[in-house]
């Protein structure tokens, strides 16, 4: 029998161990999407218990939770730490296939040197154990992320954000590690929300114009990527329901933005007309500037409406949209490669039905300018687990280039969540090291651990353009 998450976890043949071990364990990280906050980075935040840094703000356990009966008194209620971590420990004990538990125990042993299993047996031994490490040196956000041996770390900002906090990240020399920020204009774009109006005049305080066209709107747009782009920005983030092509004269364009800038809302071919002209337009300027453009889409947001009212967004109650129509983000990325505006694209679907489609679209405009100029991005979200990530992982070898892949990220609010950079090498490593084992590949390590090293490290640090401390 196999032991339990040991030094070779899921590393299943000889080739997964030698590769993991010899190219994959001891690369830096490069975690180029994240919502780790910068200004919790900069004060240094500290945590008086597990339940904080674990339970404050995750909607992955907050929904595992929910799956298991749990009231949401010891979710996102009045409960103590100690019980809300009491009945997590119950919850994750029984978790058997859930993702969860496995980054949850990478994080136990890497962070706390705890190699026991969590259940509702272990829980006092664990909240003992943490408790009294989240009090020693070493054990703050820069900390963590230091332990985690992070070189550069990329947030989700808003072009209003004023950055700050990486101005003074960027300044501190007893921090090694590069915190960067990431263009994220999805409220800009977003123009049929109740807010959309109000986001508008905060873009026009910020930039310090008004804003009452769409070309006034492209043009405080600039204004705020020049701002990014001094404080070391190289990337930029989407959130779209899906990748549209909706193309709409310049005219309609902006009768469409006076009609909601009025007060007035706007029908579904309208919100798809203007989301598609903003989205050609920064894209363009994304392939100006030498910046790459992630695009995430497939989801369908808050869907209990009940619970939205009282907890708001971001708070476990998305799900997968099946709704992504490969023909139009296939002609939306034709539209720019034809304008000569098409920038290094990731696109990331949660519907893993979308892996094959995703990866015969990036075939399409492949170029050398870059390694795999466009990408299938990580398994994401619902997907990254090991059966969603071997899956991609699969996809993108089957039908495209795994060698210039960009490897994983987190995508995550937590300190803690770094493991998952090793759960995503072990399960490349293990099917890497299948394959060889299996005659598919040649027993060449040396290949092989460049590859599994530019997938782990180097690829990201190319392709980004990412210019360190």
């Amino acid at each position: 029998m196999t032991a339990f998450m040991d030094k070779d976890f899921l590393l299943s043949t000889p080739a997964a161990r030698r590769l993991f071990h010899e190219s994959a364990e001891d690369c830096p990280i490069i975690d180029y999407h994240c919502h780790l906050s910068p200004k919790e980075i900069w004060e240094d935040v500290r945590y008086d218990n597990i339940t904080q840094v674990w339970l404050g703000g995750d909607h992955y356990k907050w929904r595992l939770m929910r799956c298991a009966g749990v009231d949401e008194k010891y979710i996102t209620g009045d409960a103590g730490d100690y019980e809300k971590f009491c009945k997590w420990a119950e919850v994750l004990g029984k978790a058997i296939g859930n993702p969860l538990y496995h980054w949850s125990h990478l994080e136990l042993q890497r962070f706390f040197g705890w190699h026991g299993a969590l259940s509702a047996k272990t829980a006092d031994e664990v909240w003992k154990v943490t408790g009294e490490k989240l009090h020693e040196a070493g054990f703050s956000a820069r900390g963590l992320i230091m332990k985690s041996n992070v070189e550069i770390i990329c947030t989700t900002d808003d072009p209003v954000d004023s950055l700050e906090y990486h101005e003074k990240l960027a300044a501190d020399a007893s921090f090694p590690v590069t915190v960067l920020p990431a263009w994220r204009p999805d409220k800009a774009m977003n123009i049929e929300k109740a807010a959309w109006k109000d986001y508008i005049a905060q873009l026009e305080r910020v930039s310090d114009m008004t804003i009452p066209s769409f070309e006034a709107l492209k043009v405080a747009l600039v204004h705020r990527m020049d701002f990014f782009a001094a404080h070391g920005c190289t990337l930029s983030d989407h959130a779209l329901n899906y990748v549209m092509d909706a193309p709409a004269s310049e005219e309609a364009v902006e009768a469409i933005m006076r009609k909601r800038l009025a007060g007035h809302p706007v029908s579904a071919p309208e919100e798809a007309q203007f989301k598609y002209a903003f989205m050609t337009f920064v894209a363009g300027e994304y392939a100006r500037r030498g910046w790459a453009m992630q695009l995430h889409y497939g989801c369908r947001r808050d869907n209990n409406h009940t619970m939205f009212a009282r907890l708001g967004p971001d708070t476990g109650y998305d799900c997968i949209d099946n709704y992504a129509p490969s023909a139009q983000t296939a002609a939306f990325l034709g539209a720019l490669e034809q304008a000569g505006s098409l920038p290094r694209t990731i696109l990331y679907s949660l519907n893993p039905n979308d892996n094959q489609a995703i990866d015969t679209i990036c075939g399409c405009f492949q170029s050398s300018e870059a390694v795999s100029k466009i990408q299938h991005g990580s398994a994401w979200w619902f997907n990254d687990h090991f059966q969603g990530m071997t899956d991609q992982l699969t996809s993108l070898a089957n039908l495209g280039y795994l060698a210039g892949f960009v490897g994983m990220l987190t995508d995550s609010r937590s300190f803690l969540s770094y493991p998952r950079h090793e759960y995503f090498r072990r399960i490349l490593c293990r099917l890497l090291g299948e394959w060889v084992e299996d005659g598919r590949f040649p027993e060449d390590y040396e290949l092989l651990g460049e590859i599994v090293r530019g997938i782990s490290y180097g690829n990201a640090k190319r392709y980004f353009a990412f210019k360190t401390k």
